[in-house]
């Protein structure tokens, strides 16, 4: 499938068609990280709920083994 930038305000959008849209999963609130291996644009959809639960289990590592002595810096 071939398909063109379009012209979004200042910048330019792609548009994906719905079929892919439904194939992946992702909706309109769906986050990307985008990169480049230096020729291609890479999108890769986010999943913001496996993100946070990786960082509520670092938290809860941190505050396992360093608690003590944030609680104490926070006097």
């Amino acid at each position: 499938m071939v398909k063109k930038l379009i012209r979004h305000g200042n910048s330019a959008a792609f548009v994906i068609d719905e079929p892919i849209l439904e194939q992946l999963h992702i909706t309109d609130e769906t986050s990307f990280e985008l990169s480049t291996d230096g020729e291609n644009i890479i999108l890769t959809p986010q999943d913001t709920a496996a993100e946070e639960n990786n960082i509520l289990e670092s938290l809860r590592k941190i505050n396992k083994e360093y608690g003590t002595v944030l609680s104490r810096l926070g006097e």
